[in-house]
């Protein structure tokens, strides 16, 4: 198995951020197996959508809508609503596992490997890459 971690600047602000090209990079010298992925948050994941159409925002407007930002969570250090952050994770997992065929990730022609981070109170994100070998 190979690993690497990399570091993600989400900024601010909720944001789904694609992390493809990172991920095919690290796939890139290898042939057949899984690409893991994992997010080390306890209040980001991962999804693999199709971004860039409007998709992304339209996730981040579900999150709201699911699981709104108000005071009514127990959870409540950080910013406001900073509670439902913390069960994103229970809908949105923090990792993904990924067929790879000749170097490449087998996804579909629309589908991004996505970071999912509603919260903006850490700004900087980790994300593990790791490789198993068919």
């Amino acid at each position: 198995m190979r690993s690497e971690l990399i570091t993600v600047r989400t900024g601010g602000s909720p944001v789904v951020e694609d992390i493809t090209r990172e991920a095919a990079d690290f796939v890139r010298s290898e042939q057949d197996g899984l690409l893991h992925v994992f997010v080390p948050h306890a209040t980001a994941g991962l999804a693999i959508i199709e971004t860039g159409a409007g998709s992304d925002d339209d996730l981040l407007t579900a999150i709201d809508d699911l699981l709104p930002t108000e005071d009514k969570w127990q959870h409540r250090h950080g910013s406001r609503g900073h509670g439902r952050d913390h069960v994103l994770p229970a809908w949105i997992p923090p990792y993904a596992t990924l067929p790879v065929i000749g170097g490449e990730i087998a996804l579909g022609t629309w589908q991004s490997i996505c970071l999912v981070d509603p919260n903006g109170d850490n700004p900087i994100r980790q994300v593990r890459f790791s490789f198993l070998k068919g």
